[in-house]
């Protein structure tokens, strides 16, 4: 009887590891320990995540620039007055 209860015990010790090695919930665990390292890696985290963003949005306003003006282009009568305008605003204040 007792060695059933050891064997399940065991079985589900196993399968407890086995759950925490694949989540690295220990790495994490160790990490949250050391303070400074924490620091560390959510500053340089946010700094990349600042440049990523910096760079994203510029690269979609960039885009939506060149599609409206490639609308207005097409000469379409009241959609094509109004974004020449946003336009021109965009790149006056360049």
């Amino acid at each position: 009887m007792k060695r059933k209860i050891y064997e399940e015990l065991n079985k589900k010790l196993d399968d407890l590891n086995y759950a925490m090695t694949k989540s690295k919930f220990l790495d994490l665990v160790e990490l949250l320990g050391n303070r400074k390292e924490l620091f560390w890696r959510n500053i340089w985290s946010g700094i990349v995540k600042g440049i990523g963003i910096g760079i994203g949005v510029t690269i979609i306003t960039a885009i939506i620039i060149i599609v409206l003006q490639k609308i207005v282009t097409w000469n379409i009568p009241i959609i094509g007055e109004y974004i020449a305008d946003i336009v021109d605003i965009v790149q006056n204040s360049r």
